[in-house]
């Protein structure tokens, strides 16, 4: 018996973000359709030192594999010179149930596939033309975001950045203009940062809401990342009160964490008001954006279906290009 190995390096080789858009959009379409079957998410804090673990799975029907995922965010990590998140995935024989591969991404692969899941989102709610993105948070998935709307839109006009940190809010709009060739420019508040934006990104571990209803122009769409746990917020409840289409990425989880189940506790909006899930909307099964003037809300907490078909497709990559190595277990 033996188990693939891949590293970061060999999995970075192996996957692209136009490659996991497109696995992500058949994911969420294949949840849509009742092809996967997924646990719920286990989620553990270590709150003495900011940390937080999460665990998610699934198999995909026909899939080779059943894989589950270990990802961490640890946020005083930075202090000491660390990334503040990481993990790995296990791919386990999905006819037998040995282990198959082991995925030591580093959280990469969560990264990437979480921005591919707003790129999937801002591609079938935000409108055609993208005169203004607004961008909340400099960390890593503020950069995967913008990368992967880079690659559903144009990105000709103006994107505006603000974070806590200004400093690294300047390194991030550096880093974007040189990487896509984009106009970004650091706002001085989310205010600011959101006047006559189109789209509007969340890429925080925020606690308490960041994004105010009253300071939303008609016509824009949100995806909001970062709520993955039931106490993380970055929308005020009057957004979703205010939204004329709110999108789950998964509803039952959704209920749970993320910025629904916020808005549902709180009595502005119930579940029968969420319009649907962004598989149900990928295959027809309910509408999107009908009008350029509508606020749409997509809440992306990241489903388990999004690692197994990330993590299908590299080791897919990876053994047609010959990476990775074996680890005898016998």
């Amino acid at each position: 018996m033996s188990i693939l190995v891949l590293t970061e390096q060999e999995i970075r080789q192996a996957v692209s973000m136009p490659e996991a858009l497109e696995a992500m959009e058949k994911a969420f379409a294949a949840l849509a359709r009742g092809e996967a079957r997924l646990p719920d998410v286990i989620g553990l804090e270590v709150p003495e030192v900011s940390g937080e673990i999460h665990v998610k799975g699934a198999h995909i029907q026909g899939a080779p594999y059943a894989v589950f995922k270990v990802a961490t965010g640890f946020w005083e990590n930075p202090a000491q010179g660390l990334p503040s998140s990481s993990g790995l995935m296990m791919a386990l024989d999905a006819t037998t149930g040995f282990p198959a591969a082991l995925l030591l991404d580093n959280g990469y692969l969560t990264d990437l596939r979480t921005g591919a899941a707003g790129g999937v989102a801002a591609n079938w709610l935000a409108n055609p033309v993208l005169e203004k993105v607004t961008i909340i948070g400099s960390g890593a998935q503020a950069r995967y975001q913008l990368q992967a709307l880079a690659v559903v839109r144009e990105l000709t006009g103006r994107i505006a950045v603000w974070s806590r940190n200004r400093e690294h809010a300047e390194a991030y709009a550096r880093e974007m203009v040189a990487e896509l060739e984009v106009d970004v420019t650091v706002a001085p508040d989310i205010e600011a940062a959101l006047q006559n934006t189109d789209l509007v990104i969340t890429t925080t571990p925020s606690r308490e809401p960041l994004v105010r209803a009253q300071w939303l122009p008609h016509g824009v769409h949100i995806n909001a990342v970062g709520s993955d746990a039931p106490d993380k917020q970055e929308l005020d409840v009057g957004v979703l009160a205010r939204a004329d289409i709110i999108i789950a990425d998964r509803l039952s989880q959704c209920l749970r964490l993320g910025e629904i189940h916020h808005a549902v506790e709180a009595g502005v909006i119930s579940a029968d008001d969420v319009t649907g899930e962004l598989g149900e909307l990928i295959i027809g099964q309910v509408p999107g954006r009908t009008d350029e003037s509508q606020i749409t809300v997509c809440d992306l907490t990241g489903v388990g279906v999004q690692d197994a078909a990330i993590a299908s497709l590299v080791l897919e990559e990876a053994k047609a290009m010959g990476l990775g190595s074996l680890l005898e277990t016998t």
